[in-house]
């Protein structure tokens, strides 16, 4: 008997992923996460991979997919998180108040405040 052969992706997937692959004839390994700390591990881990996506779109059509895609895992761990819309307002709006939007496309070069935290990497010599 022939060896069949074995993508491993590690990840988790849609709900419709399981019959899309079984739709075209191929098997797949399936288990379902029952365990509340590894989902939420595994949808921050979709949280990275979703954004990458949207920052590499090259495409308004592309980008519009990969929001859509962001969007879902966002939705399920707010979900999982118990977060109502109320709370993601309130908090969307306080944030926009204490950090301002992106109207004025200001790009920092550099700064002599040197307690101005960033959670981006500083880029070049301090």
């Amino acid at each position: 008997m022939a060896m069949e052969k074995r993508v491993y992706y590690n990840k988790l997937v849609r709900d419709l992923t399981k019959d899309k692959i079984e739709g075209k004839g191929e098997a797949c390994g399936i288990r379902t996460i029952d365990d509340v700390q590894e989902l939420q591990q595994e949808l921050l881990k979709k949280v990275i991979e979703e954004a990458t996506a949207v920052a590499h779109a090259k495409s308004r059509e592309a980008f519009l997919e990969e929001y859509a895609d962001l969007m879902v895992v966002l939705d399920s761990l707010t979900e999982l998180l118990e977060l109502s819309e109320a709370d993601i307002k309130m908090t969307l709006e306080d944030n926009i108040e204490r950090k301002g939007k992106y109207t004025y496309r200001h790009f920092l070069e550099w700064s002599a405040d040197v307690t101005y935290e960033s959670s981006e990497t500083p880029q070049g010599v301090r």
